[in-house]
């Protein structure tokens, strides 16, 4: 809604001008009236739609035409006044103040008219017969009022219609001349149809209805109003309720019936809580609330984002097969101006077979997008209709800052549930691959992608120690010179090179040594295509000796021509080493492997634990040196041993218990 209003009003000497100013701020009739009044400012709270209002007054004896014509087009709405007595003055409403007025404004967005015959007083009969066919004519005169300066008929009424035509504009609503709402109009209400329907059956029951009446006018309506108002739609037209029920044709007839009674501001109320501006788009505050995001900081969807979006796929998968169809997908959007998501979408998160993106994917989608844009999010969020639905303040309430990874770095832990893994490599080395093997998609699978829907990114979800993740792979494209610092920003590094490629590594090794050696994000070495024969790399080190030189895992061998869907612990350990960048590389056991290993995770049991509370570290570390460590039944006889020491502790305490 604007800020203010400003009302001019123009028309021939002597027709009552200035007296209808001064009886408004008066409440009555002045003695004397000047020339022209200056010009008054109405405060907001003493106006019915608590907008400040401005109104000026013009005066052809004190004002040029050139001011005249700078009033015009700073006016938000012109009264042209003739007096009801006096002939000359309404005929010159037509011959001279209109085609003036169209004149000095734009056609696309014509300032709104209200025609005011003053001195009614004076006169037994109405004007309005001489003054409907001039309404017809012009579709920008907004409405017609007659009142008395003199008795103060109407005064006021005059004043809050011209702040009505400005606030609640009958233009881009309705046509007079088709009789029926304009296009752009029943666009919205729509959109507004669809948002309120929370179960997409295409009727808006009673709860429904109710929601939407207390979010729009902070009242809900009693039963015997919902049917009053059904009732009025059954009366005029047959398929405007349906299983009692309000259907879209309903509602649009409805807001039609609105506007044609003069209640313009009902539907506005409805458009600008569903953030429409005057010209019926969605307006940049309620689509790009204001949001900070401070750096080395990033973004996710919070518990309530996830539990609406949850909410919105449920409501569109119809068939509840956890997957969106083409049509379901389609009808999803319908709220949006665009479609967002094309196909490379479906080749970026999860699938069914049939190639439906499934209620994982989708939510993946969702996170990728709040993570890379978070103004896109909040702008697909806002056409969802979140701070609605939510009633929140606006759609921002959705999304959390996580905080600065250096602090996570410092204190060794994190609540991050998004973790970003580069994967780079030479071309043609399988970095596609790995991506698509993420999604469950071996070879035979990926052959089925076409070049042009490709994906540079693959997000899905692991589970670290029990918490469920995301882990986000990224594509880089393959040129060590120009990497650029979003290219180098991640959690993790996967640096992939062709097993049966004897020039591929050479690729990886340059960029770990020249972006990565004396950086603190983990790096992974990638051995792809482990299915084919292992070529001998050209370089000075092998890929193994290259891995033991600078401390890092060995090789992952890795490959996506399987029968089944690929495994995914690579993944897991990627998200694991995103998570906890601090952990050694090494596991304590000497197995060689790394340090997420069902070693490292018996050493950190609760029954492991116990032990090493009984016992100094430096006896722990000798008998962890020895051969016992080695063999696989150490691990029985400590857990063995660790029990029957439990117990027996247990039966002491008891047998103290006794004696005490």
């Amino acid at each position: 809604m604007r800020k203010d209003v400003r009302i001019l009003l123009v028309g021939e000497p002597k027709v009552g001008k200035t007296s209808l100013i001064m009886s408004l701020v008066s409440e009555e009739f002045p003695d004397e009236v000047p020339p022209r009044a200056e010009e008054i400012t109405i405060p907001a709270d003493v106006t019915p739609e608590r907008v400040p209002t401005h109104i000026v007054d013009y005066s052809e004896a004190e004002q040029s035409d050139e001011q005249l014509y700078q009033e015009i087009t700073k006016a938000n709405v012109i009264c042209i006044v003739y007096s009801v007595n006096n002939k000359k003055s309404i005929e010159k409403v037509t011959s001279h103040w209109i085609p003036l007025i169209n004149e000095r404004t734009d056609k696309d967005s014509r300032v709104p008219l209200i025609l005011v015959g003053n001195k009614s007083d004076l006169v037994e009969h109405s004007s309005m017969e001489t003054i409907l066919p001039i309404m017809n004519q012009y579709s920008e005169i907004e409405t017609c009022v007659e009142c008395s300066a003199k008795n103060l008929k109407n005064i006021s009424e005059l004043f809050y219609y011209a702040q009505k035509a400005v606030l609640h504009p009958t233009g881009p609503l309705y046509s007079p001349e088709e009789k029926e709402m304009k296009p752009s109009c029943i666009k919205a209400l729509t959109r507004i149809f669809k948002i309120s329907d929370l179960d997409n059956d295409g009727i808006l029951n009673d709860n429904e209805l109710n929601f939407f009446q207390r979010t729009c006018f902070n009242i809900p309506l009693a039963p015997q109003a919902l049917e009053d108002v059904k009732n009025v739609v059954r009366k005029n037209m047959t398929d405007g309720v349906k299983d009692n029920g309000l259907t879209l044709k309903g509602f649009l007839f409805l807001h039609t019936l609105f506007i044609q009674r003069g209640r313009h501001e009902t539907t506005w109320t409805v458009l600008r809580r569903f953030g429409y501006d005057d010209d019926l788009e969605l307006t940049q505050e309620y689509l790009f609330p204001l949001f900070k995001i401070p750096p080395d900081c990033t973004t996710e969807l919070n518990h309530n984002a996830y539990l609406f979006l949850q909410s919105v796929f449920d409501k569109h998968d119809k068939d509840r097969d956890c997957a969106l169809s083409p049509d379901e997908l389609k009808d999803l959007f319908k709220v949006f101006p665009y479609m967002p998501w094309g196909p490379d979408v479906n080749n970026t998160v999860c699938t069914n077979e049939q190639g439906w993106i499934t209620y994982q994917g989708y939510l993946s989608q969702w996170t990728l997008t709040t993570y890379l844009d978070v103004q896109r999010c909040l702008e697909y969020l806002g056409y969802l209709g979140y701070s609605i639905i939510q009633e929140q303040e606006s759609q921002a309430a959705a999304i959390t800052v996580t905080r600065n990874k250096r602090i996570d770095l410092q204190k060794k832990q994190t609540q991050r549930s998004v973790f970003r893994c580069n994967v780079l490599g030479a071309r043609g080395c399988g970095k596609s691959g790995f991506l698509q093997a993420f999604l469950g998609r071996n070879l035979v699978r990926q052959k089925r992608i076409r070049e042009d829907h490709k994906s540079y990114y693959a997000i899905s979800t692991t589970y670290v120690y029990g918490q469920e993740k995301y882990l986000l792979l990224h594509e880089v494209l393959p040129d060590v010179e120009f990497l650029s610092e979003a290219d180098l920003a991640c959690d993790v590094v996967c640096l992939v090179y062709d097993i049966s490629n004897p020039r591929s590594f050479e690729y990886c090794a340059k960029v770990y040594k020249k972006h990565f050696m004396d950086s603190k994000t983990p790096c992974v070495i990638i051995a792809a295509k482990s299915d084919l024969h292992e070529a001998r790399q050209y370089y000075s080190l092998s890929p193994l000796d290259f891995c033991r030189k600078h401390k890092l895992h060995p090789p992952q061998l890795f490959t996506c021509n399987t029968t089944e869907a690929p495994s995914k612990d690579l993944y897991t350990k990627l998200t694991t080493m995103a998570m906890y960048p601090h952990a050694k590389l090494r596991c304590m056991c000497g197995c060689n492997r790394c340090t997420y290993c069902i070693c490292h995770n018996l050493l950190n049991s609760e029954l492991v634990r116990s032990v090493k509370a009984k016992f100094s570290s430096a006896v722990l570390n000798r008998h962890m040196t020895q051969a016992d460590l080695k063999n696989s039944t150490f691990w029985l006889r400590a857990s063995v041993g660790a029990t029957v020491f439990a117990v027996l502790g247990f039966a002491m305490y008891k047998a103290l218990l006794k004696q005490r």
